[in-house]
C-alpha cells in the first residue's frame, strides 16, 4: 500500500489574516476557513482543549495546500530562537516555484518578508532565493532561468 498524494502542510502563525494576504499575494488561492474545536480536534493533535482559525490555500495548479492555523486556546508555544536559521532541525522551509522572482520578491517585501540572503544563481537552471514569512517560516522561491 502506498500514499495517495501529500494532502498539505501546516504552519501555526500568530496573524491569520496577514498570513493569508501574504500567502494570496504569492499567488496561492484561499480554498476557505473554519473554526476547528471539539473531541475530535483535542484527539487528532493531543492537546486539551483545542480551538483554532484555520484558512486553507491551495496552489493555482490545485495539487499542493497550506494550511495556516492560528491557535486560540491552548495558548501558542513559541521556539526559541523566534526566527531559527535555516539550519535549524524540523521543518525546514516551503518552496514554490515563481515566474519571476524579483517581482515576486517585491510583492513578498511589501507584505513584511525579509530576504535572507540574495537571490543566487544555480548554474544556469534557476534563481533562488530564501525569504522570512508569517510566523518566521521561510519561504524558498524558485525561478527556472535554463
Amino acid at each position: 500500500m502506498t500514499i495517495q498524494r501529500m494532502d498539505n502542510v501546516a504552519i501555526v502563525v500568530d496573524d491569520l489574516d496577514a498570513a493569508v494576504a501574504f500567502f494570496a499575494e504569492l499567488g496561492l488561492e484561499l480554498e476557505g476557513k473554519a473554526q476547528i474545536e471539539g473531541l475530535f480536534a483535542d484527539l487528532t493533535v493531543g492537546l486539551d482543549g483545542v480551538r483554532s482559525d484555520i484558512a486553507m490555500m491551495r496552489t493555482p495548479d490545485g495539487h499542493s495546500k497550506l494550511e495556516l492555523t492560528k491557535y486560540h486556546t491552548p495558548a501558542v508555544a513559541d521556539t526559541e530562537p523566534r526566527n531559527p536559521p535555516p539550519n535549524t532541525l524540523g521543518l525546514h522551509r516551503v518552496m514554490f516555484a515563481v515566474d519571476d522572482i524579483d517581482d515576486t520578491i517585491a510583492r513578498l517585501r511589501a507584505r513584511g518578508a525579509e530576504l535572507l540572503g540574495e537571490v543566487a544563481r544555480y548554474e544556469n537552471i534557476f534563481r533562488l532565493c530564501y525569504l522570512r514569512g508569517p510566523a518566521g517560516i521561510i519561504v524558498a522561491l524558485a525561478e527556472q532561468t535554463g
